[in-house]
C-alpha cells in the first residue's frame, strides 16, 4: 500500500504552530501523523540559503525541491518520498524541461536519452505559450519523479489574483497539458497532484452564484473562463461547453476524489483566511490527486483530511492498493514503485542506498552532502577522543613543550599552586595526587587601582566620594514633566541647606508655564539665608556631628527639618490606583462595540481594496462568515453589523 498527501502549506515551517503537529515539531513525525509514503508540499516560501537539517535530512526519506530563482519567500515545491517503501529512477524539477540539473550545464530535456523523463513540450507548443519556458520554471512550481509504475507531477500553479499575471497563468496551464498528454502519448501513466487554483465546477465552490452575478456570467460562460476550460478538458467527466479545443479531444486523468465521493457537497479544501471561513465552510476544492485512466482501479480510497490545521489548506491524498492490475496481471506495487531488483513480489532483496540517490535530491545538496540529522548524531555515545594533548614544562631556561599526555588524563585545575622551577606540571607523585586541592584565593588588585579619587572641594581638602543616590523613581506622570536640576551645589554650602533644596526641588515642585530654571532655583535659599535660618540657628537643634564647619551626613533625631520633610512627602503621595487609571487611558484601546445580531465585541479590520475608503478601518461581528457567504440574521454566523472606527464614539454609546 502507497498513501500520496499533497498539501499546500503556506509556508515549510507553518503547520507547526498548529495541534497535532506543535509537540513534536519535526517531519518525520508529521508524516508518521498523515500515515504517508510520498508527501507532496506546496507553497513552501523558501529559500536555498534557508534550507536546515531538518528539512533536508528527515530519517528514513529523500526529498526533491524546486525553489523560486529570483522572488524570495514566494512559492516553492518539495516532494518527500519514504525509502522504506518508494525510491524514485529519474527526477526533474519543472515542467517544460529547459532547467539543467545540479552541476550541469545540459538541460533536462537535452541530457542522455536514459536519464531523461520525457513528454516535454515540441516546439510549436512552446512558441504557443504566452510566456518563455525559463520563465515559467523560474519560479519553483514543479518537481518531477518517475517511477517504474507511474510519472508524479507535483505542482503548484499560479492564482487568478491579478490580471497582469493572466498570461504567465494560463501559459502555465498549457503547458502543463501538453506535458500530461505527451507522456500519455509516450505510453507512461501519470499522477498529478498538488494545488491547481482552479475549481473545477459549481460544486468545487461556495461563491460560485455570488461569483456569476458579480460578473454577469451565466453557467456556460462559467464553465468556460480560460483556466477553468484547460482543466475541464483534461479531466474525464468535465463538463466543456461546445467543441474541444485542438490537440484536447480527449481527457487523459481522472479525478480520484471526486470519484469516490461523486456528490457529496462542502467538499473543499482552501477556504479564505481573512474573513475566517473555514468554521462555516465556506471555501472551494482546488487541491487535486489525478490519475491516468489507466490507473482508476489502482486506488482504494481517496479524501480530504479537513480536519487537520495548520494552513488555509488541508491535506488531500489517495491511498494505492497493494496489488494492482497492469496488463491483465496482478503486479506487487513494492515492486514497481522502487528501482528494478530492490524488490521482488513484495519482498525487499536490497536495502536502500547512497547509490539509490538521485542528483536532484537534497541530500546532495553540497550544504548537506555526506552529513546526517544532528539528533541522529547523538543516538550513539561519542567515541573519546584519542588525539595526543602537548603539556607545557616550566625550566629555568624558559617553558618548552614536553611530551604528549595521554588524553584521558585530568587537566591540571586553575588555582592550583605551580611547582618549583625545573619540575614539569604534569608530574605528579601519588601522595599528591590523593592530596585535596589547596583552595585558591583570588588575588586582590593592587590598591591604587581600586581606590576611587576622591572628589576635591574649593578648598581643597579632599571629599569622601558620596554614595549614588537612589530615589524612588518616576512615581506619576507629572514627574516625567519635570526638569532635573542641574546646578553645581557649592561644597561649602551646609548640608542642611542641600536637602533642603532637594526637598523643594523633589516635592511638588510642578513646571510652570512661565517660569525657567533659572527663576525656580533663584527661589531656593541662600547660604546667608541659611546661616540665619532658625533651623541652623538653633544649637540645640544641631547634632554633635553637625557643628558648624564639618562636613558630614546628618541625622534626622531631634531636626525641626523632620518635620517639614514629613509634611512634604504627605503632599507628594500619589494614589496608586489613579496612577494606574491614568496610565490605562494613555495606552488601552477603545472598548469595542457590540454587533447588533449577537451583543458580542466587534473586531477591527482594515480596508484594502483600491478607492476613496482604502486604509480606513471598520468594527464588524467577530463570528465566522457562514456557509452562504454572506452576513445572516438570527443565526450563529456573521450579522450585519458594521461601523467606521472613525464614527465610533466609545463615551457616547455609554
Amino acid at each position: 500500500m502507497v498513501r500520496i498527501t499533497t498539501w499546500n502549506v503556506n509556508g515549510i515551517r507553518n503547520p507547526f504552530g498548529y495541534q497535532p503537529w506543535r509537540d513534536k515539531r519535526t517531519f518525520d513525525a508529521m508524516f508518521d501523523m498523515l500515515e504517508a509514503d510520498i508527501v507532496v508540499f506546496q507553497e513552501t516560501k523558501i529559500q536555498r540559503k534557508d534550507l536546515v537539517d531538518d528539512m533536508v535530512l528527515v530519517p528514513g526519506w529523500d526529498c526533491y525541491w524546486s525553489l523560486p530563482k529570483h522572488k524570495k519567500g514566494y512559492s516553492g515545491v518539495v516532494i518527500y518520498t519514504r525509502q522504506s517503501v518508494c525510491a524514485p529512477i529519474r527526477a526533474e524539477e519543472g515542467i517544460t524541461g529547459v532547467l539543467c540539473p545540479p552541476n550541469s550545464a545540459v538541460s533536462f530535456s537535452e541530457g542522455p536519452e536514459d536519464q531523461r523523463i520525457g513528454g516535454y513540450p515540441i516546439k510549436a507548443q512552446l512558441e504557443a505559450s504566452l510566456v518563455d519556458a525559463a520563465t515559467l520554471d523560474s519560479e519553483g512550481r514543479c518537481v518531477v519523479l518517475e517511477f517504474p509504475a507511474f510519472v508524479l507531477i507535483g505542482v503548484y500553479s499560479p492564482a487568478n489574483r491579478d490580471e497582469t499575471r493572466d498570461d504567465f497563468r494560463l501559459g502555465f496551464l498549457d503547458l502543463l497539458d501538453a506535458r500530461i498528454r505527451n507522456l500519455a502519448d509516450m505510453g507512461k501513466r501519470v499522477l498529478l497532484a498538488g494545488d491547481l487554483n482552479i475549481s473545477r465546477e459549481e460544486l468545487d465552490t461556495a461563491n460560485a452564484e455570488a461569483a456569476m452575478r458579480k460578473n454577469g456570467y451565466t453557467r456556460e460562460d462559467y464553465l468556460s473562463t480560460p483556466a477553468r476550460r484547460i482543466f475541464n478538458q483534461l479531466l474525464e467527466g468535465g463538463r466543456v461547453v461546445e467543441a474541444r479545443d485542438e490537440g484536447r479531444e480527449a481527457p487523459v486523468l481522472w479525478d480520484l476524489c471526486r470519484g469516490f465521493h461523486p456528490d457529496r457537497k462542502g467538499m473543499f479544501t482552501c477556504w479564505e483566511q481573512k474573513v475566517n471561513a473555514r468554521p462555516g465552510n465556506y471555501g472551494s476544492r482546488i487541491d487535486y490527486v489525478l490519475c491516468s485512466l489507466s490507473m482508476k482501479t489502482w486506488f482504494s480510497d481517496s479524501n480530504i483530511q479537513e480536519g487537520l490545521m495548520g494552513s488555509d489548506h488541508c491535506p488531500v491524498y489517495a491511498v494505492i492498493m497493494d496489488q494492482v492490475e497492469i496488463n491483465g496481471r496482478m503486479v506487487y506495487v513494492s515492486d514497481i514503485m522502487n528501482p528494478r531488483g530492490m524488490f521482488m513480489d513484495g519482498q525487499r532483496q536490497r536495502e536502500y542506498s547512497t547509490k539509490d540517490m538521485l542528483p536532484l535530491s537534497g541530500k546532495l545538496i553540497p550544504e548537506f552532502d555526506g552529513r546526517r540529522n544532528i539528533r541522529d548524531m547523538f543516538a550513539r555515545k561519542p567515541s573519546l577522543l584519542n588525539s595526543p594533548s602537548i603539556t607545557l614544562s616550566f625550566t629555568s631556561e624558559g617553558t618548552v613543550p614536553s611530551k604528549p599526555k595521554e588524553a584521558n588524563k585530568p587537566r591540571a585545575r586553575p588555582g592550583v599552586q605551580a611547582e618549583a622551577p625545573g619540575t614539569s606540571v604534569t608530574a605528579r607523585d601519588s601522595s599528591r595526587e590523593n592530596a585535596p586541592l589547596p583552595t585558591s584565593k583570588k588575588r586582590s588588585a593592587p590598591e591604587a587601582s581600586t581606590r576611587k579619587l576622591l572628589k576635591r572641594s574649593k578648598s581643597g581638602t579632599a571629599a569622601p566620594a558620596q554614595p549614588p543616590v537612589t530615589g524612588k523613581g518616576q512615581q506619576s506622570l507629572k514627574g516625567f514633566l519635570i526638569a532635573k536640576s542641574t546646578a553645581n551645589a557649592d561644597s561649602t554650602t551646609p548640608l542642611v541647606a542641600e536637602d533642603a533644596a532637594s526637598q523643594c526641588s523633589t516635592s511638588n515642585d510642578v513646571v510652570q508655564p512661565g517660569i525657567d530654571l533659572e527663576t525656580r532655583f533663584a527661589k531656593l535659599p541662600s547660604q546667608e539665608d541659611q546661616a540665619k535660618s532658625p533651623i541652623n540657628a538653633s544649637p540645640s537643634s544641631t547634632p554633635a556631628s553637625q557643628a558648624p564647619g564639618s562636613i558630614g551626613t546628618h541625622s534626622d533625631q531631634g531636626s525641626p527639618l523632620k518635620g517639614v520633610s514629613s509634611s512634604q512627602d504627605a503632599e507628594t503621595v500619589h494614589d496608586p490606583i489613579q496612577s494606574k487609571e491614568s496610565w490605562s487611558k494613555l495606552f488601552t484601546k477603545p472598548a469595542p462595540p457590540l454587533c447588533e445580531g449577537h451583543e458580542e465585541p466587534c473586531k477591527t479590520m482594515l480596508t484594502k481594496k483600491n478607492g476613496m475608503n482604502r486604509g480606513r478601518s471598520f468594527w464588524m461581528c467577530a463570528r465566522p462568515l457562514g456557509p452562504s457567504g454572506g452576513k445572516e440574521k438570527h443565526t450563529q454566523w456573521r450579522c450585519h453589523t458594521f461601523i467606521w472606527c472613525s464614527d465610533w464614539n466609545p463615551t457616547a454609546s455609554t
